[in-house]
């Protein structure tokens, strides 16, 4: 009984000095986002970068703990979704082949939606959000 008494004390104890961790609230225009941009990723993007982000070795680059997913140069992101890629790229020191289809037909703010959606899911967690603003911006010099 008394081993009992000392256990419970001692869970109780453990417990009532956890850390307690802060809820990080999303905002909810940018919660609304990648709910929307989820659609767009399941529908264009997922049968490439798999659901989990992962991509196909050596085909398909992962998105998910991708350093140029969650890095600010958001421009670069956007180029990408809107022309495509053909060139041979290294990611995080794996080299990836296989092209990807442009996507001009999206509106800018289905890319800024798919792109917060990649950017702040799985493992990712981006600074910075994107705009519809941002992708018009770029869509307009690449013209």
């Amino acid at each position: 009984m008394r081993l009992f008494i000392y256990l419970l004390g001692g869970l109780a104890m453990a417990t009532a000095f956890k850390p307690v961790k802060k809820n990080i609230q999303v905002p909810a225009t940018l919660k609304a986002s990648i709910e929307r941009g989820k659609t767009v990723y399941v529908q264009r993007c997922m049968a490439c970068h798999q659901a989990d982000g992962g991509g196909v070795p050596r085909m398909n680059p992962p998105l998910d703990r991708a350093t140029a997913v969650v890095a600010n140069d958001k421009a670069k992101l956007i180029r990408i979704v809107i022309k495509g890629m053909t060139d041979r790229v290294e990611i995080d020191g794996e080299m990836y082949d296989n092209n990807m289809s442009a996507n001009p037909d999206l509106t800018d703010t289905q890319i800024a939606d798919v792109l917060n959606y990649v950017r702040n899911n799985w493992s990712n967690k981006a600074k910075a959000v994107v705009t519809a603003a941002e992708v018009k911006a770029v869509r307009a010099k690449l013209k």
